[in-house]
C-alpha cells in the first residue's frame, strides 16, 4: 500500500509529459468550425464576407490577433475566378482550441489526413459540433472543394452555391467533420448539399458552418 502515493504520482507525470507532448509548438488556436454559420444558407458574402466571418468569431474567442481564412473554393466560369480552399490557409502547422495538433502542413492536411474528427474539429471556443446521431446533425460543413483541396474545374455544376453569394440557386460541396457517413468519409468532399438555402443546408445534415484556419 506504501507504494500507491508513488504510483499515482509516476502516472500523473506519465500524463503531465503526454500532454506536454501533445502541446509541442502550440502558441495558440489555429483552426476551428464556425460555431455558427451568417445565417443566410450558401451566402456567406463571398469569400470576403466568410472570412470576415471567421475572423470575427476568432475574436470573441480571443484570437483575433491573428489572420483567419475560410476553407472555402471558388468555382470558375460563369461564377468568377477559381481559387483553391488549401491556397488560402496558410502554412500550418494548426491547432484546435484545446492545442491538439489537426496538421503540420497543407499536404498532411489533405493526404490520408486523421487530424480532423468529431473531437478534434470544435468550434472556436473548443465545444463539439454535433455529427451523425445527434440531434441536430451539424456535421454537413461547406467546403466547395475537391479532397485535395482545390477548385473543382469549370462544369456544369454549381459546387458553391454561385461562390457563396446565393442562398437560392445552386448546391455547395460539403465535407462531413465526424468522418460518418457510408463510404465516403472525406473532411472537405463528401458530397453536395440538397440546395443553398438555410433549409436546404439543414435538410442533409449541416447548418451552414464552415472551416477557419489562421494564416499566420
Amino acid at each position: 500500500m506504501k507504494k500507491l502515493p508513488t504510483l499515482i504520482a509516476a502516472g500523473l507525470l506519465a500524463v503531465s509529459g503526454a500532454s506536454m507532448a501533445q502541446d509541442v509548438g502550440f502558441i495558440g488556436m489555429s483552426f476551428f468550425v464556425t460555431s455558427v454559420g451568417p445565417g443566410n444558407g450558401g451566402d456567406l458574402g463571398g469569400l470576403s464576407g466568410a472570412n470576415e466571418h471567421c475572423q470575427a468569431l476568432a475574436e470573441e474567442a480571443g484570437a483575433g490577433e491573428r489572420h483567419w481564412h475560410a476553407y472555402l473554393s471558388n468555382d470558375a466560369g460563369s461564377f468568377g475566378e477559381r481559387i483553391s480552399a488549401r491556397d488560402s490557409i496558410g502554412s500550418g502547422p494548426w491547432y484546435n482550441a484545446h492545442g491538439t495538433l489537426i496538421a503540420a502542413n497543407v499536404d498532411d492536411l489533405h493526404l490520408f489526413n486523421r487530424g480532423i474528427t468529431k473531437a478534434t474539429a470544435v468550434d472556436e471556443n473548443g465545444n463539439m459540433i454535433n455529427g451523425a446521431g445527434d440531434s441536430p446533425n451539424r456535421h454537413d460543413i461547406l467546403t466547395g472543394t475537391q479532397s485535395d483541396g482545390t477548385a473543382f474545374f469549370p462544369d456544369e455544376a454549381d459546387h458553391t452555391c454561385n461562390n457563396w453569394t446565393s442562398s437560392d440557386d445552386g448546391s455547395a460541396m460539403t465535407g462531413h467533420h465526424d468522418r460518418h457517413g457510408g463510404g465516403n468519409t472525406s473532411w472537405n468532399a463528401t458530397h453536395p448539399s440538397a440546395g443553398c438555402s438555410q433549409q436546404s443546408l439543414v435538410q442533409t445534415g449541416g447548418a451552414g458552418l464552415f472551416y477557419c484556419f489562421a494564416t499566420d
